[in-house]
């Protein structure tokens, strides 16, 4: 019976994820046992594809092989690997089984087996047990059978994903393939998949794309997945950091310079632009350039071609323009800050990030990818998340995005290191150790902002005021990693009004 359902799984119209969920889902039914998980080889680490009756956040782990032994022996062997209750080698699902939830209780039973495609290894299929005894011999011998459709069925995802990748080189006059990128962007809610496909689709044409979000939301991986979907994915990728540039080198940073043409300036030097000719520049935080670098920008953009600085003849140079900003752009043009010009010049495809809060369990996903990190960071056998820690993470509206989310978990493995948890235990965190501000609580009928640990509750009006500045300041320079003038990007004042904030209200 289950050959004929995965049989016919692979030869239905479904899309590819559909498929590999359902496949494991199905293994897990016929094996009776607590979990399945389907790994692709990625440069050196195992990357879960498709998992059933783990922990959400199990999805955003990436497997190091050389740091999981088990893995490691199931990679090594085409056949099964039975690994015996009472093998001292760490699992690498301690903790994330499903059932297990509540009480961290150790996989007593676990097989896997490599899977190739043609003829190349292409990851390991695993299924573990919480009870001893539910894996024996003639598991081992249905496993290997199964495998082979597990095989077919990655065949025909891959084959899919060719065709879907053929169908656009052929439209560029480009039959050649690229090798599978390593999976940078994490998450599976919908509006994430909508926005790759969205940027998939817009990075064969060419277009200058603005990337708009708030901070910390990964507006570079976005860039680089637009780039290696392109046509000019094989010229590089020119970062530059426009909030890092100073105004006196900015002209030099961008166009270059001739020998000569500034105090210091011992040697030519090319720009940024004539770097990435032929491939894209990205140009981070575009909305803090000076209003003098805008208008030559513009010039760049729309002539195609640069002057170094203290040359009379310009130079032609092929550049796609990839841009990002923190800012509402349209606001900064109409309070004259930006060029109405320029930003519709770089706004020919607007995209906007979707913040963290809005992608539901996608914070679980991206939270076990930092717990993966953190635990072998640390040395300790498993990091997991309590419930009770799940259900914080999905609550907290995360104004610092991925990079607070990432700073967040290494706190809490730290903190429950420092508070007695054993490297050699399956360290659990829970919601005291993620020290998130506790939600909004409600004081005869009104909506109440919680209190500031380690502060006294303030009484007057100005007490109330200068706590929570305090914390905003406290949490935008956490978010911006101590960085004072991102801190005041990101709070929107004058960098420095801030400083002097912080000083009288002795944060300095």
């Amino acid at each position: 019976m289950l050959d004929d359902t995965l049989l016919a799984d692979l030869v239905a119209d479904l899309p590819s994820a559909v498929r590999l969920q359902r496949l494991v889902r199905t293994l897990r039914e016929e094996f009776c046992c607590g979990a399945v998980c389907l790994l692709r080889l990625e440069e050196g680490a195992l990357m879960p594809v498709a998992v059933d009756g783990l922990a959400r956040e199990a999805l955003g782990r990436r497997f190091e092989v050389s740091h999981h032994p088990r893995l490691a022996t199931i990679l090594a062997s085409r056949r099964t690997t039975l690994f015996p209750p009472d093998a001292d080698l760490p699992d690498p699902y301690d903790g994330l089984v499903e059932q297990q939830l509540g009480h961290p209780l150790h996989v007593h039973d676990c097989m896997g087996i490599s899977l190739y495609v043609e003829g190349e290894p292409w990851g390991v299929l695993t299924l573990d047990a919480l009870v001893a005894g539910t894996f024996d011999s003639s598991a081992c011998v249905a496993l290997e059978r199964y495998a082979l459709l597990v095989e077919a069925a990655v065949r025909v995802s891959r084959l899919e994903r060719d065709l879907r990748a053929l169908r656009m080189t052929y439209q560029e006059g480009d039959l050649r393939f690229s090798p599978p990128e390593a999976r940078d962007i994490l998450g599976h809610s919908a509006v994430l998949q909508r926005l790759l496909a969205e940027l998939d689709v817009v990075a064969s044409a060419d277009l200058t794309v603005l990337l708009s979000g708030e901070t910390g939301v990964g507006k570079e991986l976005f860039a680089r997945r637009l780039h290696r979907h392109s046509s000019r994915h094989k010229a590089p990728l020119v970062q530059v950091n426009c909030a890092a540039l100073p105004e006196s080198l900015a002209e030099s940073e961008l166009f270059g310079h001739v020998k000569g043409a500034f105090s210091g300036a011992v040697t030519a030097r090319a720009g940024r632009f004539e770097a990435a000719d032929g491939g894209t520049l990205f140009l981070d935080e575009v909305g803090e350039l000076p209003l003098s670098i805008q208008a030559k920008l513009l010039r760049a953009l729309q002539e195609g071609e640069v002057q170094r600085l203290g040359e009379d003849t310009p130079r032609r140079v092929d550049v796609r323009i990839i841009a990002a900003t923190n800012r509402l752009l349209a606001e900064s043009v109409r309070e004259g800050g930006f060029r109405a010009d320029l930003y519709h010049r770089l706004s020919v495809y607007p995209v906007a990030i979707p913040p963290l809060r809005e992608r539901g369990s996608d914070t679980l996903v991206l939270a076990g990818h930092f717990l993966e990190i953190n635990r072998m960071r640390l040395g300790v056998r498993s990091l997991r998340l309590s419930p009770e820690a799940e259900e914080a993470l999905l609550a907290y509206a995360w104004p610092g995005n991925v990079r607070e989310l990432e700073h967040v978990i290494s706190r809490a493995a730290i903190k429950a290191l420092s508070q007695g948890a054993r490297r050699e235990d399956i360290i659990t965190l829970i919601p005291e150790w993620l020290d998130l501000p506790s939600p909004k609580r409600r004081v005869d009928g009104r909506e109440v902002e919680p209190e500031v640990s380690g502060e006294v509750a303030p009484r007057s009006l100005r007490e109330r005021v200068e706590t929570s500045q305090r914390q905003a300041i406290r949490n935008a320079l956490e978010t911006c990693d101590g960085s004072w003038a991102a801190a005041a990007r990101y709070l929107v004042v004058d960098p420095s009004n801030l400083h002097k904030l912080a000083q009288r209200l002795g944060l300095k």
